[in-house]
């Protein structure tokens, strides 16, 4: 792969730390989808509800996680809580979820918000790891994205998008920001905004949006 050439190519000498895997996501949002206008609008702080795990998308999912990823500004951070296996297949509904989370040990006021959302949007793709020399910077890189339209019942998860395109991230904790701009200069690519969320949604409902000017 291209981008991970240049990775290894940066002067802070980025190795390959674990494994390549598969992501897989189930995300909420509201009937209005809140979050994902959240994002659209650019709003500093907002929080993004998902299930997650790694491996296999379909069959017995085990060691899954329930995660609240919040944004603040430029920073982020997430909390996790373990669910029970369950088993994704075309049975799959709200009504199993609502089970997975029921059997959690997700603190209750978090459950309550839980029932206010609705799964919208199932993803999955591959992802690499690097890290640089000095263990300052790790670098993931995204690709072979899919994205599943989750519905209430009879979920055949046969209308698949997929998206051929390359996801690079860059992550180290805060005291280290200045020293990122020498690790992103190297790279030839232009740093966007970028949410699988925001892609999946607009891919499978083609959901828009518009500016207003109020003159």
């Amino acid at each position: 792969m291209e981008v991970e050439i240049i990775v290894k190519s940066n002067k802070r000498i980025f190795s390959e730390i674990f494994y390549s895997r598969i992501v897989n996501n189930i995300y909420y949002d509201s009937l209005g989808f809140s979050s994902f206008y959240d994002n659209i609008d650019g709003n500093t702080e907002r929080k993004k509800y998902r299930i997650r795990w790694y491996g296999k998308l379909f069959g017995e999912i085990t060691n899954p996680t329930f995660e609240i990823k919040y944004k603040k500004g430029l920073l982020g951070y997430k909390d996790q809580y373990k669910l029970n296996s369950f088993i994704m297949d075309k049975h799959f509904s709200n009504k199993t979820i609502s089970h997975i989370i029921a059997n959690s040990s997700i603190p209750k006021k978090i459950k309550f918000i839980l029932k206010l959302l609705t799964p919208t949007l199932l993803n999955s793709y591959r992802r690499k790891y690097f890290q640089s020399s000095n263990k300052i910077y790790r670098i993931t890189i995204d690709d072979n994205q899919g994205f599943y339209p989750i519905k209430n019942i009879n979920n055949s998860f046969l209308q698949c998008f997929h998206d051929e395109s390359v996801v690079l991230e860059l992550k180290y904790k805060t005291i280290y920001d200045e020293g990122s701009e020498k690790v992103t200069n190297e790279f030839p690519f232009r740093l966007t905004k970028n949410s699988k969320y925001v892609n999946g949604i607009n891919k499978l409902y083609g959901l828009q949006f518009c500016t207003i000017n109020i003159i």
